[in-house]
């Protein structure tokens, strides 16, 4: 029943994107025969005012309609545009995660099972919510903290919102598994696995401790940065479901007219967001994923401060040389140097030409030197890069996927805030220290360190490895010498198995028919 409630939520979701013009808004002229006539079908069952509509608008309505989990699907469906294309993926980033609040009685029952104290001690005032998400609410609240009455930000989880995710994410596993199943050039993409992540970053998100933590360690780690912050966290009252922190008053960096206004240098914002960004990245390998300019706020004294931390990226040392090493490279034109680097990573698979992948860049690096500094956009080059390193079978990073998304989203930001904003300019500080700090003698001393430890521990862990082989080599030579043999009674348990599945997809695939025949039905 579980499977065959998942086909019926798959088939709404079908329904709904069919009505609202979302599918016939995708070019189908280059369709042939079956997915050109189910097109055409889409495009005379849309609502007749969707035809008006841009296509991120349509979406916009879909998606809202679908619920919460849907939001998050777009969202992170945004930052993969190796699944689901650049242009696609600029449409799902419009997405705005915006809900209806909940009633505050709701919140406190919420807060005061999380917390196990009443919201009356816990608070010297709870207001009102002040803005709602798909997974969570925000209330405004006063505090006694170090002697003193401050008011902080309380973030409360959705009541029932789990369920509803965990009911959506089944019926994303299913479209991942039918489409594995059905159509094989997907399966390149790994859909399941695409749709796990999806799952593991959704759990993350609702477990409000998570995010706190992220929230910590950022302020760790940038508290002597210049101009730029993060609130301080109330680890008292913060739990699962409820997340206390400092309340930040300050304008948006979305609205440029009102900073302006205010006297604050938009020239000198804009130099100050990147270079946070990339110094979080380079040198901390931990950034803030969701940088758009409604989690941005620019106080009085010109400081931006970072909110909304549910989506946060981390990329190893590894990564952050190569990020480095291919920005300096482009930079000096060495072109031969980017491309080891994508085969010294393990990146690009090594029967390739390490030649002819340089060519491939060369067309890539060649025409940003002969344009104004101000005019290109760092992200633009990485996803140029992405692009070609997909003609060389470069396997799908996410995590530089993820970074990618978030810089172009960042440097956008800052180009709003300047329009002549000079993205090279403002990196090269923070690019060259990383670079003279980790490529130089200090970070072949920092290797050498690294690597006589990764040394010890191989050898402290020498005589548990060496038990292990022994097991290992036993079984081999056992496999070797009897073969693999299934039990009668595991043989009979496999094809029931799948009897069962064959008969609910069956009968779901039925079920899901006759729901098409009825609705096609009432159009008529």
């Amino acid at each position: 029943m579980s499977t065959l409630g998942a086909y019926l939520r798959l088939a709404r979701a079908g329904w709904i994107l069919l009505r609202e013009g979302v599918i016939a808004a995708f070019p189908g002229d280059q369709f042939e025969g079956m997915p050109r006539f189910g097109w055409r079908l889409a495009r005379l069952l849309s609502r007749r005012r969707s035809s008006h509509r841009a296509r991120t608008e349509r979406l916009a309505i879909a998606v809202d309609r679908l619920g919460p989990t849907y939001v998050k699907l777009g969202q992170f469906l945004a930052t993969r545009p190796d699944v689901v294309g650049h242009e696609l993926a600029r449409d799902l980033a419009s997405l705005q995660d915006r809900m209806d609040t909940f009633p505050q009685e709701r919140a406190v029952m919420a807060i005061e099972a999380s917390l196990g104290a009443p919201v009356g001690t816990l608070y010297r005032e709870f207001g009102a919510p002040v803005a709602a998400a798909s997974i969570a609410q925000v209330h405004p609240a006063k505090i006694i903290r170090e002697g003193e009455i401050q008011k902080v930000a309380v973030k409360v989880i959705r009541p029932g919102v789990r369920r509803r995710f965990y009911n959506d994410l089944e019926s994303f596993f299913l479209a991942a598994r039918l489409q594995e199943r059905f159509i094989a050039s997907s399966r390149r993409l790994r859909p399941v696995e695409v749709t796990q992540t999806l799952a593991q970053t959704t759990k993350i998100e609702m477990d409000l401790r998570l995010e706190a933590a992220a929230i910590s360690e950022i302020h760790e780690n940038s508290k002597e940065d210049p101009g730029f912050r993060v609130p301080w966290v109330d680890w008292q009252r913060t739990g699962r479901d409820v997340l206390t922190l400092e309340w930040i008053d300050g304008i948006k960096m979305s609205d440029t007219e009102a900073l302006r206004a205010a006297g604050h240098d938009l020239e000198r914002l804009a130099t100050t967001l990147i270079q946070s960004f990339l110094r979080h990245t380079l040198r901390d390998g931990f950034f803030h994923a969701d940088m758009h300019p409604g989690n941005l706020f620019v106080e009085a004294n010109g400081t931006i401060v970072a909110v909304d931390f549910g989506i946060v990226g981390r990329i190893g040392r590894k990564e952050r040389r190569f990020l480095a090493e291919i920005l300096y490279g482009f930079i000096t034109r060495d072109f031969r140097r980017v491309a080891e680097v994508h085969f010294e990573a393990g990146y690009v698979p090594s029967h390739h030409d390490v030649a002819a992948f340089a060519q491939a860049l060369r067309a890539i690096g060649e025409p940003i030197h002969g344009q104004p500094a101000e005019t290109i956009s760092m992200a633009r080059l990485l996803t140029l890069l992405f692009e070609v390193t997909e003609l060389f079978d470069m396997q799908t990073r996410p995590e530089l996927l993820l970074l990618q998304k978030t810089m172009v989203v960042v440097e956008g930001v800052s180009r709003t805030l300047d329009p002549h904003f000079n993205m090279w300019r403002a990196a090269e500080p923070v690019v060259s220290e990383w670079i003279e700090k980790n490529l130089g003698p200090q970070g072949l001393f920092m290797d050498a360190r690294e690597g006589a430890h990764a040394l010890m521990m191989l050898v402290r862990q020498a005589p548990e490895l060496a038990i292990r082989l022994d097991h290992v080599s036993r079984g081999m030579e056992a496999f070797l010498n009897s073969g693999l043999r299934l039990e009668t009674e595991t043989t009979r348990a496999i094809g029931r198995a799948r009897a069962r599945y064959e008969r609910a997809g069956h009968l779901a695939l039925w079920v899901i028919a006759l729901l098409l025949f009825f609705f096609a039905l009432r159009l008529l």
